[in-house]
């Protein structure tokens, strides 16, 4: 391996604000600890935690990096002490708590994955944060199983992108929801058997007439306010709720007697503050159950636009603007 730079380009966050808080600034290159690789990014997806973060409402865990980016795929370039899962070279994606807005990041080598056959680096970086995201929300906490109905708020993003594909690969009947015409086509043309305009259609009533009037097994929300409530008149009898995310705020004024005439279960998680051995158990389903269907291409990230690392700023933008379809992810 050539000799490695002892400084690197990262984008840092020089205030809380909007994009323009994001600016290039030369940083040591991190050295990996025990059980933990260096990795040379070629690309970094972007999530709306990270958003959360640039404006100063969603700091990292302690002894996370700073510097923002929950993901990447790049290759392996140094291994700490005991690390001995990947060899130079090998192309990894990873899940990270801080970091990825970087040329360099370390990453424990448990929480990394090998880009599946078929995919590039730069789809590669779109897969780590979603697919975590999912699998542990929808197929661990939420136990979808096939035959089962399910919907998914903001079908149309990194997310909601990810959760059709999986949730129809498990065999699920599969809704979601988007807002336009254009996005739902989008969500139907990834699998969704039925795709809900929100600005234009009630979700609560085209979901009970989806099924029949029985309502909904599982819905996974990343919405709130007074989602909340909707979503337990969308739920059937016995259904499950995942909340991960409050975009219209984490209050809500909700019938909670819904909540006991149907047996309903309300749940959540967050994924960054969890252990690297938390993580570690999820990446490895995820490369026993999912990785093949990534390989086999019946799933595969969508990926709207992407953007030099120096751009951080305008892919900020672009995310905040809510008109991409999947993943934004910034190349180095």
């Amino acid at each position: 391996m050539p000799a490695l730079p002892q400084t690197m380009t990262v984008i840092g966050i020089t205030a809380p604000g909007g994009p323009d808080v994001l600016r290039p600034e030369t940083r040591p290159v991190p050295q990996p600890g025990p059980g933990e690789i260096l990795v040379a990014v070629a690309a970094a997806g972007i999530n709306r935690p990270d958003v959360l973060q640039r404006q100063g409402g969603y700091n990292p865990p302690p002894g996370a990096s700073d510097i923002p980016g929950l993901e990447f795929a790049g290759t392996v370039v140094g291994r700490g002490p005991g690390a001995t899962r990947f060899a130079p070279g090998e192309a990894v994606c990873a899940l990270v708590a801080g970091g990825g807005y970087a040329e360099y990041a370390v990453v424990h080598e448990s929480n990394a994955l090998p880009v599946p056959e078929g995919l590039s680096l730069v789809e590669a970086g779109a897969v780590p944060e979603t697919y975590f995201t999912v699998w542990s929300n929808v197929f661990q906490r939420g136990r979808l199983q096939a035959g089962e109905s399910f919907l998914v708020h903001g079908g149309s993003s990194g997310i909601g992108t990810t959760a059709i594909q999986l949730a129809k690969a498990f065999g699920a009947t599969v809704l979601a929801t988007a807002g336009s015409a254009e996005k739902c086509r989008a969500c139907r043309a990834l699998g969704a058997d039925n795709a809900i305009d929100y600005r234009s259609e009630d979700f609560v009533a085209a979901a009970k007439a989806a099924t029949g009037g029985r309502g909904v097994n599982l819905i996974l929300d990343m919405v709130g306010g007074d989602y909340i409530d909707r979503n337990y008149e969308a739920a059937a009898d016995q259904g499950r709720i995942v909340q991960i995310a409050f975009l219209n705020g984490p209050k809500a004024s909700a019938n909670f007697s819904r909540l006991m005439l149907k047996r309903l279960t309300h749940t959540g998680s967050t994924l960054r503050p969890r252990t690297v051995a938390e993580k570690a158990a999820i990446a490895a389903e995820l490369q026993e159950k999912v990785w093949p269907l990534l390989q086999a291409g019946r799933c595969k990230p969508q990926v709207h636009a992407t953007f030099p690392l120096a751009e951080a700023a305008e892919a900020h933008r672009l995310m905040e603007s809510s008109a991409h379809i999947g993943k934004i992810v910034l190349t180095v």
